[in-house]
């Protein structure tokens, strides 16, 4: 398989999957669409999936003759590197955060264990995420009176609906996907469905209410190994960890940190949860066969006989 056939392969899925996206949600919500132009785009992903489909089987009989792996692990190998790790997880993303939005309308939340501290992060972000709503319905009205077109209308009607769809599923997934504090002691940062990081109980040193601003996007890692997870630009927790733990930034880079920064609405609860001591043992209940200890009688000082001191005066004759 060549590079130039790969890189090709990629190009074309990169241009066409917003392409067709858009008219997978015109038909559904019953746009009429020019039949010629119907055709053409159908024809141009039939052309994609083509190509697409050659490149694939063409690395999946690379992959099972050079390594010997089976047909699953070929598979997965040839998809992995046939669709760029970046378009991958945007497609789960946004897969997710549409599943986030329907738990947030049933009021539930995703994945809190028994006994664990769920610790929302989204008050600095809320009045944001509704003003971005706001603005994208009235962008859809004023594009309504000023279009005259009817197919490029409804074309941009259709867009402007699943980009208030898409904003209120990204406020949905932070909202159903808070930070947890389990039971163990261990920590679970996410941020909606981009970010998701496990932090053992083992490795967490200590933690402080520590408010911070830090420039930069979403996730940031200094030099020395400090992560910011910030929201509506700040922190509010700081985790101080003994080793180095593993992240996966929202578009596949990874990276390391020691120390944990991010943020949370009652950072009290969430430090007090993290740093809560230990249970006590408890003494062992002594056994009845064992003899009682008997009292120590009090240590008296010893007694000393009474000295006379000569008498200075002589004894005088009768």
């Amino acid at each position: 398989m060549t590079a130039v056939g790969l890189r090709a392969a990629r190009a074309v899925a990169w241009s066409v999957l917003p392409a067709e996206l858009v008219l997978v949600v015109c038909l559904v919500t019953g746009v009429r669409i020019p039949a010629p132009v119907l055709l053409g785009a159908e024809a141009l992903v039939v052309a994609v999936l083509v190509l697409d489909a050659s490149v694939l089987w063409r690395l999946y009989t690379a992959a099972r003759r050079r390594d010997g792996a089976g047909r699953r692990e070929a598979l997965r190998s040839a998809v992995g590197t046939l669709v760029p790790v970046a378009l991958r997880r945007l497609v789960v993303h946004e897969f997710r955060a549409l599943h986030s939005l329907g738990l947030w309308v049933v009021r539930r939340r995703h994945r809190i264990p028994e006994g664990a501290l769920p610790v929302p992060y989204t008050e600095p972000q809320t009045g944001m995420m509704y003003a971005f709503a706001f603005v994208s319905v009235l962008e859809t009205v004023v594009l309504a009176l000023v279009i005259p077109w009817p197919l490029v209308h409804a074309i941009l009607l259709v867009v402007d609906v699943y980009g208030v769809v898409v904003v209120l599923a990204i406020h949905a997934a932070c909202v159903t996907r808070p930070h947890v504090v389990e039971a163990d002691g261990s920590l679970r940062l996410r941020y909606g469905a981009l970010f998701d990081l496990r932090v053992p109980a083992a490795v967490i040193a200590a933690a402080r209410v520590d408010r911070r601003f830090p420039g930069g996007g979403l996730v940031r890692v200094d030099e020395d190994g400090t992560l910011d997870l910030a929201v509506g630009s700040q922190t509010t927790v700081t985790v101080e960890l003994t080793e180095p733990v593993e992240f996966v930034r929202p578009l596949g880079r990874r990276g390391s940190a020691r120390t944990l920064r991010f943020n949370a609405d009652d950072p009290r609860a969430a430090v007090a949860a993290l740093v809560k001591p230990a249970p006590k043992p408890t003494p062992a209940p002594a056994s009845a066969s064992a003899p009682a200890p008997q009292a120590t009688p009090a240590l008296t000082p010893p007694l000393t006989p009474e000295r006379t001191a000569p008498s200075s005066t002589p004894d005088l004759p009768a």
